[in-house]
């Protein structure tokens, strides 16, 4: 078979990859579970299953499609690309619509585990009776997970309970030992999306309202302070500028957790080392992490110290590429270095650093370490949240809402709020860029 030419060709041969990507899976799946059945298996055998369908799969289709064999460098990649990020945003997908929790997780809930004393074909006879042990009233509908302690394990329904004796919807193909209630999660629709929009004044209209202003107020104080100091070390005539440029780039080249534990101790109320030098100085110690206004002042300065060299060194770069001639020329004119600076060096410097800038603001947007290392979301604010405090921003909200006691680890409505913190950041970069033009065709 000819190779099929163009768009149409390439889109043909991903399609097929696809599909034998995917194919070797469900097999592999499907194998998985049967298996399990009869003997249990560690999880990584998964793999070792998908990779015995893979390979002979990708024989017989490119004996099939010959031009195919040519495309096969790009499976390790779209296996990668399938399992690390389209598998992760359809399953955030799917759950937001779910009330899945630590107590909805689809798991076997372990503390009712019951004793099966008799199987009588899809009959079980229980240690005790159905609703206490099993903890359901009705029994009815339950999922049931029963298990051997060899490992074996099978899932199904109970269709019917009575004192100790329950009837399932299907017969397990092995002799049960023991079985226990499944926490089952169901689809509720967009309820998530509504209890986020009935408490939004207390968590999604202030988030938002600081997250929008972390992260545009960081990459004004990062622009400035970086864009001043790369101007300054640009100055060829500037004495030990190279010395300047290194000790200035310490803070961007130590690793940012162990900064960001550094300024939590330098910044301690009783302790620090801020608030003591503010003492000899006579002034009261400030309560940088425990007052929610303060706290707030503390992100955007311990920000600015882990961002600016950034700035600096991007404005260091672009202005590299301004020529010489062009200041040459205007002093011949007779410019003041202030005209030249404003009529030469800035407008060159808006066409490279608008990137930056859009891509600093989409960086910061999503800062979750900054945050999470530094307050940890707090100080607690009345009327507030416990997942949603004074700093918390978008993501440190949805990843207390789903990973924490605070949030009752409701995985479901912090994937409700990962789609909604997608959807702003989608909105919001195309507002950027309408507004810059940074897509503009140049014609």
């Amino acid at each position: 078979m000819k190779h099929p030419q163009g768009l149409v060709g390439f889109l043909i041969s991903l399609g097929l990859l696809l599909l034998l990507l995917l194919a070797s899976l469900g097999l592999a799946l499907f194998a998985f579970w049967s298996l399990q059945l009869f003997l249990p298996l560690p999880g990584w055998s998964l793999l070792l299953l998908s990779l015995g369908f893979l390979l002979p799969g990708a024989v017989l289709l490119a004996r099939r499609f010959p031009f195919l064999s040519d495309w096969y460098y790009l499976l390790p990649a779209l296996s990668f690309l399938l399992v690390f990020t389209v598998y992760p945003t359809v399953l955030t997908l799917y759950l937001a619509f779910t009330d899945y929790s630590g107590s909805k997780n689809g798991m076997p809930d372990r503390s009712t585990e019951t004793r099966i004393l008799r199987v009588e074909g899809r009959t079980l006879v229980l240690e005790g009776k159905a609703r206490e042990t099993l903890r359901c009233n009705p029994c009815t509908g339950v999922g049931l997970e029963v298990y051997t302690q060899k490992g074996q394990r099978f899932r199904t329904r109970i269709l019917a309970e009575e004192e100790n004796r329950i009837t399932l919807a299907a017969s397990p193909p092995f002799q049960p030992q023991y079985a226990a209630k499944i926490n089952a999660f169901r689809f509720i629709g967009f309820r998530n999306f509504t209890y986020i929009l009935s408490q939004a004044g207390k968590a999604l209209i202030p988030v938002f309202a600081w997250n929008v202003a972390f992260a545009s107020l960081t990459v004004l104080l990062n622009a400035l302070v970086g864009g001043v100091l790369g101007i300054l070390l640009n100055n060829k005539r500037l004495r030990l500028r190279n010395l300047y440029r290194t000790l200035l780039i310490v803070s961007w080249a130590l690793p940012g957790v162990i900064t960001v534990q550094v300024w939590v101790a330098l910044l301690n109320y009783n302790f620090g080392a801020i608030n003591r030098l503010l003492g000899v100085l006579g002034i009261y110690p400030i309560p940088w992490l425990l007052d929610p206004d303060w706290a707030k002042v503390a992100v955007l300065l311990v920000n600015l110290w882990l961002g600016f060299p950034y700035m600096m060194t991007a404005t260091l770069g672009a202005l590299s590429t301004i020529p010489d001639e062009l200041y040459e020329a205007a002093r011949v004119d007779g410019a003041s270095p202030w005209q030249a600076f404003r009529r030469i060096t800035l407008p060159l410097l808006r066409q490279p650093m608008t990137p930056i800038l859009l891509s600093a603001f989409a960086f910061n947007f999503n800062n979750f370490y900054i945050i999470y290392l530094l307050t940890g979301g707090g100080p607690a604010q009345e009327g507030r949240l416990a997942t949603a405090q004074a700093t918390d921003i978008l993501i440190s909200w949805a990843y207390k809402t789903a990973f924490t006691a605070e949030g009752q680890s409701a995985y479901g409505l912090g994937a409700a709020i990962s789609l909604l913190i997608f959807l702003i950041t989608v909105a919001i970069s195309l507002v950027n860029f309408r507004l810059t033009g940074a897509l503009r065709e140049v014609r």
